[in-house]
């Protein structure tokens, strides 16, 4: 299934307010005061419905429903007569309470496929400052839900390194209990009250995260740990030299000596650089499919933080 950018009355569902991010992806407009102006401004404000499904001479096929977008009568997936919808409306507008308590911005918004994963990303207040150093990393909540029955509607914590603008695999590293999950079946309304308590929890995380980091910081890998490091990541198979593994692992050593940000003394080949070299692999260097490079840069994107790109850096 293709995750391009969606379409929404022929431009592309994506936004961003304030500064280029990290993927460079979206249309700049000036910061939205809540979720509604966010959700015109990125093409998100579209319905989806349930409807029955149906063999082609008109037999009902039961315990199953069509995911519908409104506007443009795509089907977005197949599911369950107990799946409850949420509305992008919906999912998203929780958080303009936080934005009203001035703990968060809106950063980006869109949507992938057909309209069926949609993402808000928003800004907290604050950042981690690696060993008094100019390494520093930004706090945020990414919220991403589905239309399709294949996850629920997640709000995690994705920091993003300022120096090389890549989002760090530490927000996967303990799954699910980073954030908040609510499946799309019961109240899924009255449960979306549980995204509230994310600023507590967010002010966990970043806390450990900042330790953590710190902690990677103060160690220099030998070569040889390198080696088995990355070779961990990208491994050869059955004994045998895999080419592109080994010109992966090659890549990864240019980056851990020369990549965005690694030149910055206090953390310089520390094993910092060297979990910093897999993620900027990750998110601006790993092979990525598509017609173009915007649909390159989406299918990066979207592997990156929700698929096999968000595993690997989960993995590091």
């Amino acid at each position: 299934m293709s995750h391009d950018i969606a379409q929404t009355n022929g431009r592309p569902a994506m936004a961003y307010f304030g500064e280029t991010p990290w993927h460079g992806l979206g249309t700049k407009l000036d910061n939205p005061a809540n979720a509604e102006e966010a959700i015109e401004a990125a093409g998100l404000n579209y319905r989806v419905d349930l409807q029955d499904l149906k063999t082609e001479t008109g037999i009902s096929i039961p315990s199953r429903k069509a995911v519908i977008r409104s506007d443009t009568d795509d089907v977005l997936g197949v599911v369950s007569d107990s799946y409850t919808p949420i509305q992008n409306a919906e999912c998203f507008s929780f958080l303009d309470s936080i934005v009203a308590m001035e703990a968060l911005e809106y950063h980006t918004a869109g949507a992938l496929g057909k309209g069926e994963k949609v993402w808000m990303l928003a800004k907290l207040p604050g950042e981690i400052r690696l060993k008094e150093s100019e390494d520093l990393t930004e706090q945020y909540l990414l919220l991403s839900n589905s239309h399709d029955g294949r996850s629920a509607l997640r709000v995690f914590f994705t920091p993003i390194r300022v120096v090389c603008a890549n989002t760090l695999g530490a927000a996967e590293r303990r799954g699910r209990g980073n954030g908040v999950s609510i499946v799309h079946k019961g109240d899924v309304r009255a449960r979306a009250a549980e995204a509230r308590e994310l600023l507590g929890l967010a002010s966990r995380f970043y806390r450990q995260t900042s330790e953590l980091a710190n902690t990677l910081a103060s160690y220099y890998p030998t070569g040889q740990e390198l080696k088995r490091y990355f070779e961990q990541l990208y491994p050869d198979r059955d004994g045998m030299v895999n080419a592109r593994s080994k010109n992966i692992r090659a890549k990864l050593f240019q980056l851990f000596e020369h990549g965005r940000g690694q030149n910055i003394p206090e953390t310089r080949l520390t094993a910092w650089s060297a979990f910093n070299a897999v993620t900027e692999f990750v998110d601006h260097h790993r092979s990525s499919r598509g017609p173009d490079g915007s649909s390159q840069r989406a299918n990066r994107l979207n592997s990156a933080w929700f698929g096999s790109g968000a595993r690997i850096k989960a993995d590091a």
